[in-house]
């Protein structure tokens, strides 16, 4: 039977409740235990899947599907343990889930209210998988107080009541404001948010207070009088330069002491820290520096691409260089030539998107590393827009584009090399879709397996020629282009079992040009780079020295 630790957020949002709850994950295994992470998030959208990544930054896509918010990314890179569909939820999908039992007749004619149907249908969520684990680590999105978070907290207090003395504690995380004009650390706001979370009949076992420095003993001692904790409940949460520090860093100030004494655990099983200081020693001692450039779309919000910002980090890991990223917006090259804005970086990378905006520009952006053999990495759209740029400039067809765009505008403007994905084989069935179908969870997502052909560079890149990599997308490149495209030496070298659809091409004559349909980076760690992006960097590694 799992014990549960329930993490909550005060003041303001955005403080890094995700972050800590994914370092405490990876001390609680360093201790030896298992751990398991879920996200609990209080907005009515069914899933984060239909959001505009400016919204709500990144999807986080899980092996069975699941589209996820982006903490479930930082869950995985720090444990390593995969996320499941059950591992996130929103008010939305549990007030779909009480309609439907309501619909079916499940409540026999009640009259259906917050508490208990919402409350328990939280609770349950919450068990699932209780017997799998040690530690259960349950993260509430937003800040105590909110409305639209009030069943949630009301479903944890009954939950920890339900469960024997002992089993569930609470840690809460707030923010410690420094005026510099008074050069004084403010306690208050901390010490309301608190009494916010009491009053709803939580109190906190942890306290974990984001601030710009060191907290002093007094003010210490003064928050654990005032919210009623040990003083050696009161952790710091400095800024760090790395989020790879946080581990180490809340270590240091006894977090996952503080949690193991909250559990009335002793003696507490010493921690094995060796991986999280490796990974340490490759942060902050490299031994070179490459620069990439990410061009896309939503470049104003780098949480938009955050999954692919942490795994240029495990590449440049891997090799013990620096990444350092540039954020190039791909609209600029609508009216502009590119190579002023490409050149002098080692790499190019072209991430994923929706959308006709800024396509343009992203296939002038393959277009100058195709022909100036810059390494070049396309993912999901990234690929797309490299195929289209080979069909346009070297393959002789000029109108070449995306079914996507002629939907957009309503009328054929292309030739459709790319298409609406509408029949995939997933598992053992055969999945439909339809242009008109609903938007949410109807796309390609999760784990899919495909071929590689023996002899290419992907193939050495994954030392294999079976991979099983995450989807998320809805539009395909269209497999009767293959040998039109493939006699002018863009090679599919990557293919769904059945060989329909196409998963991976690659320049014959290139140093090193690699488009892929799936998302690599959602497996990357930083323990465990992904192999692409590990030799993506060692590409760009390369290319730094010939400059």
């Amino acid at each position: 039977m799992a014990r549960y630790i329930f993490i909550t957020g005060g003041v303001v949002s955005s403080l890094g409740k995700g972050l800590a709850s994914a370092a405490l994950g990876a001390l609680l295994q360093a201790r030896g235990y298992t751990v398991r992470l879920r996200k609990l998030d209080p907005y009515l959208n069914v899933d984060p899947g239909t959001m505009s990544p400016f919204e709500h930054g990144e999807v986080f896509v899980t092996d069975d599907g699941a589209e996820t918010d982006l903490d479930l990314g930082h869950y995985e890179r720090f444990t390593g343990v995969s996320a499941r569909k059950t591992d996130s939820v929103s008010s939305g999908r549990i007030y779909s889930n009480v309609l439907e039992k309501e619909r079916r007749g499940d409540y026999l004619g009640k009259t259906i209210q917050v508490i208990p149907h919402v409350t328990n249908e939280i609770k349950d969520f919450i068990e699932i998988g209780d017997d799998e684990v040690d530690f259960m680590l349950c993260e509430i999105g937003g800040t105590v107080g909110d409305i639209e978070g009030l069943p949630f907290f009301e479903a944890i207090r009954q939950f920890s009541q339900d469960k024997p003395r002992g089993q569930c504690i609470f840690m809460h995380l707030t923010l410690l404001p420094y005026i510099a004009a008074s050069g004084e650390l403010k306690t208050k706001p901390t010490q309301h948010s608190v009494k916010e979370l009491r009053s709803i009949g939580i109190a906190p076992d942890v306290l974990v207070c984001r601030s710009e420095g060191p907290i002093p003993q007094k003010e210490r001692e003064k928050l654990a009088l005032f919210c009623n904790v040990r003083p050696d409940a009161v952790i710091a949460a400095q800024d760090l330069k790395s989020i790879y520090e946080a581990p180490l860093a809340y270590h240091r100030e006894g977090l996952d002491q503080a949690v193991l004494d909250a559990f009335g655990i002793a003696p507490a099983p010493k921690p094995d820290l060796s991986r999280w200081e490796d990974v340490y020693d490759r942060i902050f001692h490299p031994e070179g520096e490459v620069k990439v450039a990410i061009v896309g779309k939503y470049t104003q919000l780098e949480d938009a691409y955050k999954s692919i910002a942490e795994a240029l980090t495990h590449g440049g890991m891997a090799n013990r260089v620096k990444v350092k990223v540039e954020w190039v917006d791909a609209e600029i090259f609508d009216k502009e030539d590119a190579a002023p804005h490409l050149e002098g970086f080692h790499a190019i990378l072209v991430p994923g998107g929706f959308g006709e905006r800024g396509t343009e520009g992203k296939i002038k952006a393959a277009q100058f590393a195709r022909e100036r053999k810059i390494p070049y990495l396309g993912i999901c759209l990234g690929m797309q827009m490299a195929v289209i740029e080979a069909a346009r400039n070297v393959a002789q067809l000029p109108d070449a584009g995306s079914e996507e765009f002629d939907h957009e505008a309503g009328e054929k403007r292309f030739t459709p090399v790319v298409y609406h994905l509408k029949e995939w084989v997933q598992g053992n069935y055969t999945v439909q879709r339809k242009v008109t179908d609903d938007k949410g969870g109807t796309m390609r997502l999760g784990a899919y397996t495909a071929n590689l052909k023996e002899g290419s560079k992907v193939a050495g890149v994954y030392g294999t020629t079976t991979i099983e990599e995450r989807h998320r997308h809805r539009y395909e490149v269209d497999i009767k282009y293959r040998d039109q495209l493939e006699a002018c030496g863009l090679s599919f070298s990557g293919m769904s079992p059945d060989g329909k659809l196409p998963e991976i091409v690659e320049w014959k004559d290139h140093p090193w040009f690699i488009g892929v349909q799936f998302h690599p980076e959602l497996k990357s760690k930083p323990f465990e780079p992904h192999p692409l992006f590990a030799d993506f960097v060692r590409a760009a590694k390369d290319t730094s020295r010939l400059v």
